[in-house]
């Protein structure tokens, strides 16, 4: 495995890790008493705080936000648009579902992504990847099995759920695209010159900005402005927590990655999500580990191991030469 392809699939990895910090400490904010549009509020205020934080300390990060083009930027917040629709299904169906199930239910996506990526983006090489992928979906219902399905569910939030793996996979392969990636190339073989939004510290700042304006617009509209007095001081932590880590670090380091690897690719390796749910759920919630969920986390690793050893069919897309402002800025 090359180094670009180690890298790419090491940045998605931390990104699944952060993404399922979000589950944790949205229990934790829910249990202070917040809801979820002042909790999505506020994650993407802190997270696109400190992403602009992030592009302030840098010149060539700087400077790739003022090199956005006027397509890029439109592109860029209406991508930050789209992922409040993603965000928001998601935490408005698991107040009506059980946590578990919604978690079976959304990591439906990377077959929707994998789906998408035939005809927008680079496709799975070979027969090996779409193996692996099957393996890792049963493993995302194995480790997060134990869900009583015996009592009614409401609709809705089952639809909300479906919806938000949909947005999520719309918004993984249009986010791809934008940083240059089609079905004959990665998004890091994009010359230099090309006009894709190369940096995904700049775009993604961009990105998160759009998605704190819009969930900020919502909060005023439904009459819960974002006022910080009426937060509760235990639940700040937990608040900086997930802008921190499920937004500034998660959407930084999955963009990041799946330049490197393609959106598909991203898509499976992100199976490793529910993995670090489980584990942390159990370090920090104290819930027990089932035998079946340590299979089922089993079979995940399995599934991205055989993935990303899978050799590259001929004329598949290569990772080009890591880009030196991301690696090292």
């Amino acid at each position: 495995m090359d180094r670009r392809r180690a890298l790419g699939i090491g940045l998605v990895v931390v990104a699944g890790a952060s993404f399922a910090s979000g589950s944790i400490f949205a229990t934790l904010s829910y249990d202070e008493g917040l809801d979820w549009l002042t909790l999505l509020g506020w994650r993407f205020l802190i997270g696109a705080g400190l992403a602009w934080l992030w592009v302030s300390l840098s010149p060539s990060r700087r400077a790739s936000v003022r090199g956005l083009s006027r397509r890029q930027l439109a592109v860029t917040l209406a991508l930050g648009a789209v992922y409040t629709g993603n965000a928001g299904t998601y935490y408005a169906g698991i107040e009506t579902i059980p946590a578990s199930l919604a978690g079976v239910i959304v990591y439906i996506y990377p077959v929707f992504v994998a789906l998408l990526s035939l005809r927008f983006a680079t496709r799975l090489p070979g027969r090996r990847p779409w193996f692996a992928l099957v393996l890792a979906v049963i493993g995302i219902v194995l480790a997060l099995g134990g869900v009583d399905v015996s009592a009614d569910l409401p609709v809705e939030g089952i639809l909300l759920i479906l919806a938000s793996a949909a947005i999520y996979s719309v918004w993984i392969v249009l986010s791809a695209r934008l940083s240059g990636e089609r079905r004959d190339r990665l998004g890091s073989d994009v010359p230099a010159d090309a006009t894709a939004a190369r940096d995904a510290a700049g775009t993604t700042a961009v990105m998160m900005s759009a998605t704190a304006v819009v969930f900020a617009a919502m909060a005023a509209i439904a009459g819960e402005p974002l006022d910080p007095r009426t937060v509760p001081s235990a639940a700040w932590p937990y608040l900086v927590g997930i802008g921190l880590l499920a937004s500034f670090l998660a959407i930084q380091t999955l963009y990041a990655g799946a330049r490197r690897i393609g959106a598909a690719q991203a898509a499976l390796v992100s199976t490793t999500e529910p993995v670090f749910i489980v584990v942390l759920s159990f370090l920090v919630l104290g819930q027990r580990l089932a035998p079946i969920q340590l299979i089922g986390a089993g079979l995940i690793l399995i599934g991205v191991i055989i993935a990303q050893t899978a050799p590259r069919p001929r004329g598949a897309p290569e990772p080009a030469t890591p880009l030196e402002a991301e690696v090292e800025g």
